[in-house]
């Protein structure tokens, strides 16, 4: 049996990774939250259908891109990124963050097949998106029935999920369509090619 691995990687430890296993007959096997690398990296030490699974890891969102120098130097508009004006300390023009790239390096070089997602891509090209904040309360009740009447996962319960863990619904979801071949590759990110459901 082959199981599709979604996780959404959050930016630091302080908010939660969602982990989601979905096997073949779309039951969600597992469904659990993570925060440190410490915990990601235990998680795929003992998953033992490692081998039998595809595994797709969100891009984290930078936390250094919102802060207040990005805010008053971005105003004029300008291409921060290729303006030799603005120089990178503490990679703070980067939209991602190279969080959990060791981690990744590790499970490839094991012979793990690992893709990365970008949530809000997936999310759009799934139709998932809402027009609510994203991980709002209203969000997340809204991406929780989708997932619940569209896609079958008559598992899900009706109390509400936590973000991360419906973040990476979408990630198993995407790791599917990969299997499938239902997939395109739009970047590469940390030689790690970044993926999209077609």
């Amino acid at each position: 049996m082959e199981y599709y691995i979604g996780m959404s990687l959050s930016p630091a430890s302080t908010i939660e990774t969602g982990v989601v296993v979905l096997d073949e007959n779309n039951t969600l096997i597992l469904v659990d939250k993570l925060f440190s690398m410490n915990d990601v990296q235990f998680f795929f030490d003992n998953f033992s259908s490692l081998k039998n699974s595809k595994v797709c890891i969100s891009l984290p969102w930078n936390n250094m891109l919102m802060t207040g120098k990005w805010r008053i130097l971005s105003k004029p508009y300008q291409f921060v990124q290729a303006n030799k004006n603005f120089v990178n300390v503490d990679d703070w023009l980067d939209r991602y963050s190279t969080r959990g790239c060791d981690c990744i390096r590790n499970l490839i070089s094991n012979g793990i097949d690992v893709k990365r997602f970008d949530l809000y891509l997936s999310r759009l090209k799934l139709n998932l998106y809402s027009n609510f904040k994203q991980r709002s309360p209203a969000d997340c009740k809204f991406l929780q029935n989708i997932l619940r009447t569209e896609f079958g996962f008559s598992d899900i319960p009706t109390n509400m999920m936590p973000a991360g863990a419906l973040e990476a619904i979408v990630g198993a979801l995407v790791a599917r369509n990969y299997a499938k071949g239902n997939f395109e590759i739009i970047s590469n990110f940390c030689d790690v090619d970044v993926i999209n459901s077609v």
